[in-house]
């Protein structure tokens, strides 16, 4: 008799009408041959899914260009499909769950003809965390199903696991024509279920990260009592050798990737990956805040990424073994055979070709690689793994940044006055628009803690449910801002960012174990500036004073912004918020 997956399968495999289907197991064997079938078989345009790179800098290392107008997430294109459209919010596009059903059954109707349809089972998790969910997504596109396999813990033994269960997490997903005019990527939460067609981009196409692990897992959480979060986990350890936990909410292209594999530059101090973008925090049998990284891969922006940037990320890249690492629309070096992209070292090379494979020149204006090009893969490759990474339990948060690309304003790091301040912070959390979303580039927008693209439904619960989370918690992490990208009077970064932001963190680990003291602002409380590790850094008192500097009268545009942002929630904006924000125009 057949499981309800295998019902589940045939029912949309009847629908999308696939050449074959191919259950896989998550092996390096199977990996290898569907490469084989995406360098070979598969094509976008005139361009195989997969282009070998030099195996010998890039081992197991692949090039793919993507369609020209699928190069980042669409949030336009993006629904949350609740039974009520107050229950996704101002936030989310929301449709009509029958109606949404009914437009993707006319434009998935035989959408995978002459095509393979990938049955890929994984797990969000490690398969003996009590917080584990078990997934299936169908696609019919190599490329995610090798992403996919880099991203989650992929294999048989899922499929094992589900058996006759019912309650597994359903994902379908064609690339269909690419065609922008068909393209929707449509979430509904009462089901456990993303219906995506159009799109192969990571965030569009790859149902495992932002579509369950954040906007369906959100809603999990709501119902169930934990977060879903756009989130870094690292472990800083101190020259003793203790390890301090922290969770870092950062939107796309503000320095996730590059603190999550931080190299420190103080001696003696050690920073540990667990994850570079989402979280699952629980609380835990001993009250504490505890996360674990749903994921097993790293899908990072590759502009800027540099030995200079992030180095331990750049030999990463270089370790492939068990695991193919994926570049994604970056150029190529047609000598040498290898990706680029600009913010790389050295000369550029005399003879690429551009993300699109066309050759490229240098004084056209035109950038090589798109500013929104991506690497992909595994975490397992990665020199600075945390041991406990493979603890089922997770690890306990003792703190939790809020981070932005803020070129004014917000000072270098801020701690919120106790948990409900340290939301209000995340809650009015605003950032400078980057290339990993269809809009302009450089407009601030609102993005609390990093998860306005994301939240599964209506912000003002998400908020109300972050302070119903603190008073769960006997010990909640202190909460804090940061910003690395403040500007001065002529457009140059003061603070060098990178690996000197372990100052920063060492100061934000100093005051969770109360070996320092802070200075209290309008807007929270920042270090005395001989508590900040300024050792061998050259930047001068004066320099380092502007990186604090609140000026009570530039923040006016900042309040009244927020206090616009907040509006659009109504009766759902918790009234602690209100009063938050009552409390600032007061301070300042």
């Amino acid at each position: 008799m057949a499981t309800p997956l295998e019902n589940w399968v045939e029912e949309q495999a009847m629908l999308t009408e696939p050449k074959r289907i191919w259950w896989c197991d998550g092996s390096e064997e199977e990996a290898h041959r569907i490469i084989e079938i995406g360098m070979n078989e598969e094509k976008i345009g005139n361009h195989p899914i997969f282009h070998k790179l030099n195996q010998t800098a890039y081992p197991f290392g692949y090039l793919h260009r993507s369609h020209p107008t699928d190069v980042a997430r669409t949030e336009h294109l993006t629904y949350v499909c609740h039974s009520e459209g107050t229950l996704a919010g101002p936030n989310n596009n929301w449709m009509d769950p029958g109606e949404a059903k009914e437009l993707l059954t006319g434009l998935t109707k035989g959408c995978m003809k002459g095509r393979t349809m990938y049955v890929l089972p994984y797990m969000m998790g490690h398969p003996d965390s009590p917080y584990a969910k078990a997934c299936v997504q169908l696609t019919d596109v190599s490329y995610v199903a090798i992403s996919m396999r880099i991203m989650t813990r992929m294999g048989k033994k899922v499929t094992e696991k589900i058996g006759k269960r019912e309650d597994f997490f359903k994902g379908l997903h064609s690339v269909g024509e690419f065609d922008p005019n068909r393209r929707f990527i449509m979430h509904f939460p009462g089901e456990h279920f993303v219906w995506s067609i159009g799109s192969g981009y990571g965030g569009n196409a790859l149902l495992g990260k932002k579509c369950f692990s954040l906007r369906i897992a959100s809603w999990q959480g709501l119902k169930e009592g934990w977060l879903a979060e756009h989130m870094v986990i690292i472990g800083i350890e101190d020259p003793d050798g203790n390890i301090t936990y922290l969770a870092a909410a950062m939107p796309s292209a503000c320095g996730k990737t590059n603190l999550a594999m931080l190299e420190s530059t103080l001696p003696g101090y050690k920073v540990w990956t667990l994850g570079d973008d989402i979280a699952w925090l629980n609380v835990g049998p001993d009250g504490r805040l505890w996360a674990i990284n749903p994921e097993i891969g790293l899908f990072g922006v590759a502009p800027g990424t540099s030995m200079k940037t992030n180095p331990n990320m750049m030999r990463t890249l270089k370790a492939g073994k068990f695991f193919p690492v994926l570049f994604t629309n970056a150029a190529l070096n047609l000598d040498t055979n290898e990706p680029w992209w600009e913010g790389m070292e050295g000369e550029v090379p005399g003879n690429l070709s551009d993300w699109q494979g066309n050759p490229w020149e240098n004084s056209n204006g035109n950038k090589a690689a798109h500013p929104n090009s991506r690497f992909t893969v595994s975490i397992e490759h990665v020199s600075t793994l945390s041991k406990e990474f493979k603890n089922p339990k997770g690890v306990p948060i003792s703190a939790i940044l809020i981070g932005g690309r803020r070129s004014q304003l917000i000072p270098l790091v801020v701690e919120g006055f106790n948990w409900q301040h340290g939301v209000f912070i995340g809650a009015s959390n605003g950032s400078e628009t980057t290339a990993a979303a269809l809009h302009k580039i450089g407009v601030l927008r609102r993005d609390p803690m990093a998860m306005l693209p994301f939240c599964g439904y209506n912000m003002g619960h998400y908020f109300g449910h972050w302070l119903n989370m603190g008073e769960k918690l006997a010990s909640p992490p202190r909460i804090f801002s940061v910003n690395w990208f403040r500007m001065d009077e002529n457009g140059e970064f003061i603070w060098p960012g990178f690996g000197e932001n372990i100052r920063a963190l060492k100061w934000i680990v100093d005051r969770v174990h109360g070996r320092v003291g802070a200075r209290e602002t309008p807007v929270g409380l920042v270090p005395h500036l001989k508590d900040l590790e300024l050792d061998g850094m050259n930047l001068s008192e004066e320099r380092l004073e502007k990186l604090f500097e609140i000026h009570p009268r530039a923040w006016d545009d900042e309040v009244l912004g927020i206090e616009k942002f907040f509006e659009q929630f109504g009766q759902t904006m918790p009234e602690m918020m209100w009063g938050a924000l009552r409390t600032l125009k007061a301070n300042l």
